[in-house]
């Protein structure tokens, strides 16, 4: 498998005189991708894969969005095939490929796409994918060994939330001018401030403490400020359910289905709603809608609802 094999490791000697290390994609002769914040621990960072090294010689970064485009010389390694992230779909599976906690040889991890916000003409990925520590700058492929996205950053927790940036990024990245002094510096969007990050990022930590009324908060300001996001409503309609307030959570999620028909948490959780109002044509009609978008997630939707085998 080509992606596989364009998986690399990023290390370096930080000031204790320890190790440093993240992992990168190969995306062009002598050419690799990782998040900026692998490279803010070391001054001489190197590329390896197995037995082989190979000098980092310079760098295009763009800090905000943590990619950085870094340079070498001698590498063999073929470019991945790249893809796209405004193709994926909810549910859809994925790849991540990465050096989790620092192993010599890269770990994958399958999971699949739970949500996407738009953000600079590509889609941010929220997935089920794990990484850890060391697989910064790891890449998250699709099935077909398609380069989608670069796995970045997770929260903390048991629950964790998996986020990768878009390869669409790359472009403008290319353009960005050559450096040649590490370690890189800045801060990127997902460290900001809590209310300075995208507005999407903000829901991950009221959701993992079940903050409800803060999760109210932030996404019905998410609303406001993007009414057309069938997210945004989604997010808005899972904090009034979990507040009990089922009326608006019913009508916050019939709109993020107006607005996105593959919304299948959100007909999930209308599903969830018609059980307690035993509305069993209503429970009928949903199954009959996902049934239509991702079949697979009928056995979830008729344990949910407690049918057995179909809701008749």
């Amino acid at each position: 498998m080509s992606s596989f094999l364009s998986v690399v490791m990023i290390r370096g000697y930080n000031e204790t005189g320890g190790l440093a290390y993240g992992s990168g994609v190969v995306v062009g002769d002598n050419q690799v991708i990782t998040n900026c914040h692998v490279l803010r621990k070391t001054k001489q960072p190197w590329i390896s894969q197995g037995e082989e090294t190979y000098s980092v010689t310079a760098v295009k970064a763009d800090r905000w969005h943590d990619l950085c485009l870094v340079s070498t010389f001698g590498m063999p390694h073929k470019s991945v095939l790249i893809g796209k992230s405004t193709d994926l779909k909810k549910g859809q599976e994925v790849i991540a490929i990465g050096h989790s906690n620092g192993v010599p040889a890269p770990l994958t991890s399958a999971g699949f796409v739970k949500s996407t916000y738009d953000l600079d003409q590509g889609k941010v990925i929220l997935s089920s994918a794990k990484f850890r520590m060391g697989a910064s700058g790891s890449g998250l492929f699709d099935t077909e060994g398609r380069l989608v996205g670069i796995n970045t950053f997770k929260t903390s927790g048991k629950n964790s939330f998996y986020y990768a940036l878009p390869v669409e990024w790359l472009n403008s990245l290319k353009n960005k001018p050559t450096e040649t002094n590490f370690p890189i510096t800045g801060t990127a969007l997902w460290e900001e401030e809590e209310d300075k990050k995208p507005i999407f990022l903000q829901v991950a930590i009221p959701t993992i403490k079940e903050d409800w009324g803060k999760l109210l908060e932030v996404a019905s300001e998410w609303t406001r400020k993007e009414m057309n996001n069938a997210e945004a409503w989604f997010e808005l309609g899972f904090a009034n359910e979990n507040l009990n307030n089922l009326n608006a959570a019913e009508k916050a999620y019939r709109q993020s289905i107006k607005l996105d028909n593959q919304n299948t948490d959100a007909l999930l959780r209308l599903g969830f709603i018609a059980k307690g109002k035993e509305d069993k044509i209503e429970i009928k009609n949903i199954q009959e809608q996902i049934a239509k978008v991702n079949p697979e997630l009928l056995e979830d939707y008729y344990k949910l609802v407690g049918c057995s085998k179909t809701c008749d």
